[in-house]
């Protein structure tokens, strides 16, 4: 009797073990493909995320939890038992810790994970006289000296010394005029402004 007890308990002991290996295995091939599908460069200290991206939430051990979500247009994310969640704004460390406090309320501890899927929503503008003028999207911090090797250069008759960057902060519109060439010599270097998400950058 003693002896189908034991067995008993040493079974279902061996089950629970490989069953938890199992499950750990299986989260963690999920989050190394989610890392490999994720935008490649971004920086989860310093990318702020904004509307239209689009991220995977992984909460280890809670399937029904974890999901690709996209940004809204109001800034928001939408998951099961916390609903409404403020993204945008954010760096994805961040946005981690959020998620964890509110889960707290659910989970005893979450373990949590935030990934940039696609990067949709640091945008700027270049226009003017550059080699490839269009729409860049940005995954670190970027100054004004380094977007435009980004757009190939300026042709041959760029005026480099009055590059305009307009901005819209608070409802307003800002211009910046700057001298690129002094920039190069390392002069004014205040003007070597660090781009913001939304901003056109002008070569006349």
């Amino acid at each position: 009797m003693k002896r189908n007890i034991f067995n008993s308990l040493f079974f279902i002991l061996i089950f629970s073990l490989i069953h938890g290996v199992t499950f750990s295995q299986t989260d963690q091939e999920i989050i190394s493909r989610k890392q490999a599908q994720a935008e490649m460069g971004i920086d989860s200290d310093r990318y702020v995320i904004g509307a239209e991206d689009i991220l995977y939430i992984h909460v280890w051990r809670e399937e029904a939890l974890s999901r690709t979500v996209p940004v809204r247009m109001d800034g928001y994310i939408s998951l099961p038992l916390i609903h409404e969640v403020k993204a945008a704004g954010l760096t994805p460390l961040q946005l981690k810790e959020e998620l964890i406090k509110r889960l707290k309320e659910f989970i005893e501890t979450p373990n949590v994970s935030v990934m940039v899927m696609e990067a949709n929503s640091f945008k700027v503008y270049v226009s003017g006289q550059v080699r490839n003028p269009g729409v860049y999207r940005l995954r670190s911090e970027t100054t004004l000296l380094q977007i435009i090797p980004m757009a190939g250069g300026f042709t041959d008759w760029a005026n480099q010394k009055k590059i305009l960057v307009i901005r819209r902060e608070g409802g307003k519109e800002k211009r910046f005029v700057i001298n690129y060439k002094k920039l190069m010599q390392g002069e004014e270097l205040d003007s070597n402004i660090i781009l913001k998400a939304g901003d056109t950058i002008i070569v006349p």
